[in-house]
């Protein structure tokens, strides 16, 4: 799922794998990832300082959900099953 705006996002509901982000470009900002519905919980991970051609693989299984929060407009794509 490709995302672009500054905003808080749910991207899966229920049990999953995130496999990976890939960082496109756009306006860079922090992006935290959680299992959870909301931008609160149980913390996935943190994006600190990304930078355009990022490519940050993970393989970490969430249970409750995947909710993204981008803090600025980067333009990112979440891969996830």
């Amino acid at each position: 799922m490709n995302l672009a705006t500054a905003a808080t996002t749910t991207v899966k509901t229920g049990a999953g794998s995130l496999a990976s982000i890939v960082i496109n470009g756009g306006t860079m900002g922090s992006i935290t990832v959680y299992d959870s519905l909301a931008g609160s919980g149980t913390k996935i991970a943190t994006i600190a300082a990304p930078l355009p051609g990022m490519v940050l693989p993970y393989g970490v299984r969430f249970a409750t959900g995947l909710t993204i929060v981008a803090a600025a407009n980067t333009d990112f794509t979440v891969c996830f099953y």
